[in-house]
């Protein structure tokens, strides 16, 4: 039971779109991500996803509307919607997810990430 400084985990590495473990919760792990640019429309079958951003200003764009998120906010995605996250510049968030859960969902893309890295 260790204190997880995001900051501090967040300067570890530099790639996007590349998210990293950094917590175990029940049956879901917490992960960290840099995003920017535009990354793929997808939808995830069988699992909801939080995205929270640390730093930064995100985009999610789902088929009906687009919803912008700034540092401090969160939001939950329901299973089996459509969403494409967008950032402008350079976003830092953390990620609940079931640990399972493909980052490029009911797709497979260049930015697929079948391992985590663990930091």
């Amino acid at each position: 039971m260790d204190k997880i400084n995001l900051n501090q985990k967040l300067s570890l590495f530099h790639e996007h779109w590349s998210p990293k473990i950094v917590g175990e919760m029940n049956d879901s792990y917490i992960k960290l991500a840099k995003l920017q640019g535009e990354f793929d429309w997808h939808h995830h079958d069988n699992e909801d996803e939080l995205f929270f951003v640390v730093k930064g200003q995100l985009t999610i764009k789902f088929r009906d509307k687009d919803l912008v998120l700034s540092a401090g906010e969160l939001v939950v995605i329901p299973k089996g919607v459509d969403h494409l996250p967008i950032a402008a510049e350079e976003v830092h968030v953390m990620l609940i997810e079931p640990k399972g859960t493909l980052n490029t969902g009911n797709v497979v893309t260049e930015k697929t990430k079948q391992v985590l890295e663990r930091i």
